[in-house]
């Protein structure tokens, strides 16, 4: 290893070191020991005295626990006489550098000021962890870069973010070089930055890059269900993040100055701290490289790399087998941009909402009824379009193959929205027959047209579902007469699906599916996806499933044979549990469908929705993510989900999708729907129609207006007394433990 570069960390942590133990004593004396200290809905404590120490920091005192042990971990910078080219000092210091930047970033929260402002966004929450996770383990985000400083120009800032939006790759930033931060270029550029565009600007200081590496140690406790508590646990979850997170520092100096060495003692003791998790760092300045491999894959930390050339080099030094979409069109494309807003004064035009009729159908036709990749648009294109005004848009995709069935129609067409919305400057929400969709007016300047709504889908539809799909072509209908008998159509074929759809039972199939996409982060996790329980993360139904194997027979999803019952109530079949000990590696033995208190489904940590027992009400509460306040069960959303993730089974605890509520099989084995005693009012509101619509069916009309939200009670005591006031059934069914 570089003396230079030793010697550099060793000193950086030193300096950390000495100004976290300062800025602890300040908060001390200000607030004393017993003051509680946080960082804001996570069930982790602070992660990286929890990863490395097994320390859960819950009270300022604690933090000087932490900083003894940090202090211990500190080395001497390498003599002039001795020095052993290994990493093991600067390793050590690296990992004090991290508990030094844990404690005075949480500082920050705790005594200001805040470190969300402005562009700013601070620690990342539990929820928006879990979020981003499914993006993580379906492939869509492939790994993450943790950017450092700034490039020379904005204009650079912009090709290097963009090309790794392309990649889709989430970016993470921090720090700043010669008081230049990336994503104040990025800002000064108008670029849209937050967790929906996989852009998220964490500081401006060196030390928030904390945040990043707190989010990698949390993704494998969320999802690898590794619980800290020792050095074998802080080895297993270090060993995790170099497997399964593959993430990359990009350590960039927009005034290298004369000689190239203006990244700071500082930066370097970060870089020490994020090569423990098996993290390369990369720079474009022309600093000292640590070249063999041993605690990362490949190279330690790579130099001198031009920023035009740099993310290629870096996928290369972290093993990335990244694929770069070629799509027929003149602006970026990739799932980076699947987020990204274009605000009113900034479209061109746009469709839809509220202003205008607009729809989108996909619908199979014999393959002679077909044109492949023919795109026709009915009425004016972009060019004739005046800027700022609304019109009608009707997509219409028509298929054909072989292979191609019904069922599949409404699983392909739902991929039109993500297919759209990576089109950079190119807004689309909704589905069906209420969506709404602009486009910017940088993507009308760059040549983005009406028709090319119709090249990215013929094209990304031939790529994801060739092996179902052989010819597609599309009309785009922007007439306001001539959309309305398309758009009757649509409507008329939306029912008819809906019909068709909700009338399936588990007891109409052989096979279940099952999703095993989550185990690249939970290994042992195995959803079961039924016609009446969708995939825990509401993203996969049983026919999104059984298209999905068509797709690819060695793919995620695959057909499983539900053999002998064994239990119909329960919901257990023999071939079932033969499937889950297979595919858990042997941690699991049995799975009942219906039930939440013996054997249920795992969960990875991806779900939309908690169901946990609140025993004093006799009945069940469910929590979405979104929802950041207490629960009656005494535990918040993030508490919840650290306790049940992982791949493990909790009896009385459940990961669900929001569709699941509605299921008849809700639970059934323990009284389903009536059991259903809390939820909070947004989530309420959003499952509301399909739940008044399954309780109407059932003669419980009024159980709607029962079910108890935040505004009624948080605690047990106080739940009872409005379940008591309303007289909800729960209480009168049979004790539920």
């Amino acid at each position: 290893m570089s003396k230079i570069i030793a010697t550099a960390a060793i000193r950086g942590a030193h300096k950390l070191v000495n100004r976290a133990e300062a800025a602890l004593a300040d908060a001390i004396k200000a607030k004393g020991k017993d003051a509680a200290i946080e960082y804001p809905n996570t069930a982790y404590y602070l992660p990286i005295m929890y990863l490395f120490l097994g320390q859960k920091v819950q009270k300022l005192g604690d933090l000087e626990e932490s900083m003894q042990e940090a202090r211990n971990l500190l080395h001497d910078p390498p003599s002039d006489d001795l020095w052993l080219p290994y990493l093991g000092d600067t390793l050590d210091c690296g990992v004090a550098t991290l508990l030094a930047e844990e404690t005075i970033e949480v500082l920050k929260c705790f005594m200001g000021p805040s470190p969300v402002n402005g562009i700013w966004l601070g620690f990342t929450d539990d929820a928006i962890l879990r979020t981003q996770g499914i993006k993580l383990v379906d492939g869509r985000m492939p790994g993450f870069a943790a950017i450092v400083g700034a490039t020379k120009t904005n204009r650079e800032a912009v090709e290097l973010i963009r090309g790794l939006q392309e990649r889709n790759i989430l970016v993470f930033m921090a720090g700043n070089s010669g008081g230049r931060a990336i994503a104040e270029q990025l800002a000064a550029e108008g670029v849209e930055m937050n967790w929906d565009t996989f852009l998220v600007p964490y500081g401006k200081e060196i030390t928030s890059a904390i945040h990043a590496l707190n989010f990698a140690a949390r993704s494998a406790m969320t999802f690898g269900g590794i619980e800290p508590g020792g050095m074998k646990q802080a080895r297993e979850i270090l060993r995790y993040n170099k497997e399964r997170v593959h993430a990359f520092v990009l350590a960039l100096d927009a005034d290298p100055g004369v000689n190239g060495q203006l990244l700071t003692d500082e930066k370097y003791a970060t870089a020490a701290g994020a090569i423990n998790f098996g993290f390369p760092v990369i720079s474009d300045v022309n600093i000292p490289e640590i070249l063999p491999s041993g605690i990362c894959t490949y190279e330690h930390v790579v130099a001198n790399v031009p920023v035009a050339e740099i993310i290629t080099r870096a996928a290369e030094v972290r093993g990335l087998k990244i694929k770069i979409e070629k799509i027929p069109i003149p602006v970026p494309f990739g799932a980076g941009f699947e987020g990204e807003r274009v605000r009113k004064e900034d479209m061109h035009a746009q469709f839809g909402g509220q202003y205008t009729d607009a729809f989108e159908l996909l619908r199979m036709k014999p393959l002679d009824q077909i044109e492949d990749g023919k795109i026709e648009v009915i009425g004016p294109e972009i060019d004739g379009m005046k800027e700022g005004e609304a019109f009608p848009l009707g997509i219409l995709i028509d298929v054909a193959g072989r292979e191609f069935q019904e069922d599949f129609e409404s699983v392909v067409e739902r991929r039109i929205h993500h297919y759209i919305s990576c089109a950079n400057g190119i807004f689309h929400m909704g589905q069906r027959s209420i969506i709404w969709v602009r486009i910017s007016k940088e993507a009308k300047a760059k040549g983005f047209k009406i028709k090319h709504f119709g090249d990215i889908l013929v094209t990304k539809i031939h790529n994801d579902f060739s092996s179902i799909i052989d010819r597609v072509q599309v009309k785009l209908i922007t007439d306001a007469e001539k959309i309305k008998g398309p758009l009757e159509e649509a409507k008329r074929m939306y029912k008819h699906r809906d019909d068709r759809i909700a009338g399936m039972t588990d007891d109409d199939v052989e096979d279940f599916y099952s999703c095993t996409l989550c185990q690249s982060y939970a290994p042992n996790h195995v959803c079961i996806v039924t016609p009446q329980r969708l995939g825990l993360c509401g993203a996969y139904s049983w026919l999104d499933c059984k298209a999905s194997y068509q797709i690819d027979k060695n793919g995620p999803n695959e057909p499983v044979q539900k053999g002998e019952c064994l239990d119909p109530v329960k919901g257990q079949w023999k071939g079932v549990n033969d499937y889950i000990a297979v595919k858990s590696h042997g941690n699991l033995k049995n799975f009942n469908a219906y039930s939440m208190l013996e054997d249920p489904m795992t969960s990875c940590g991806c779900f939309e929705c908690i169901c946990g027992i609140v025993p004093e009400a006799n009945g069940v509460m469910i929590v979405d993510r979104d929802h950041a306040g207490m629960t009656p069960v005494g535990m918040k959303f993030s508490t919840l989900a650290g306790k049940i993730g992982g791949g493990i089974q909790t009896p009385g605890f459940i990961g669900i999708g929001k569709l699941y509520i509605s299921s008849p099989k809700f639970i059934s084995a323990e009284g389903g729907i009536e059991r259903l005693v809390w939820m909070p009012r947004t989530l309420k509101e959003e499952v509301g129609v399909r739940l008044k619509e399954r309780l109407q069916k059932i003669g419980k009309e009024d159980l709607f207006d029962k079910i108890a939200t935040e505004e009624n009670a948080e605690t047990p005591d106080k739940l009872l007394e409005f379940l008591e006031s309303v007289d909800h059934p729960a209480l009168k069914l049979d004790p539920i433990i």
